[in-house]
């Protein structure tokens, strides 16, 4: 195991900069920190619903979904370091399938909710894909593996698929968007 923290604060950040996984200090709103922070943010909402009533099918992936992502935050935030490989994004693309297989398919656009665990899982999922914009944002100036954004973007189409089965299980069912609603005629 590495460095074990004794002291949590240290005080070198209080001039807003940070230390990166290289040892280098870069502030604290840089598009790296951003990017591993939003990963960061994502594992949190991602255990805010393993904390919820959710089946050993589901626990089981987000668990090591959890492991993946303190991975991809450690390559976001060590410069060069790869983490995050093929095969992570295959075994989502796998997980995916598995559960897409018995959904009925998509017709109308779904709103958040379906009880809480459905809408954790869609608070996740937003969270995933804000950490992506922020991943495409950190590439735009700094040297970014493609295994990183696919993972993310694999993961988020998860996270739909999750809070469908998710919604659906709890009896509350998956909540559509009634577009119907604000159809009015065209004034003149």
């Amino acid at each position: 195991m590495g460095n074990r923290l004794s002291k949590i604060y240290t005080r070198t950040g209080d001039d807003g900069t940070t230390g990166l996984g290289d040892g280098t200090r870069v502030r604290k709103d840089s598009a790296r920190v951003n990017a591993y922070g939003t990963v960061d943010e994502l594992n949190s909402v991602i255990g805010m619903l393993l904390a919820q009533e959710i089946g050993e099918d589901i626990r089981e992936p987000l668990t090591q979904i959890q492991h993946d992502l303190f991975d991809l935050g450690g390559e976001l935030c060590i410069p060069g370091m790869a983490m995050v490989f093929d095969e992570d994004i295959t075994r989502l693309e796998s997980v995916l399938d598995g559960f897409n297989d018995d959904l009925p398919p998509l017709k109308d656009f779904i709103l958040p909710g379906g009880g809480m665990a459905a809408a954790t899982c869609h608070l996740a999922r937003t969270v995933c894909r804000r950490s992506e914009r922020e991943v495409i944002t950190l590439a735009q100036h700094e040297s970014v593996r493609s295994e990183v954004t696919r993972y993310l973007n694999r993961l988020s189409d998860l996270l739909f698929v999750l809070a469908r089965v998710l919604a659906r299980r709890s009896g509350h069912g998956e909540v559509l968007w009634q577009h119907e609603r604000r159809k009015k005629p065209a004034s003149s």
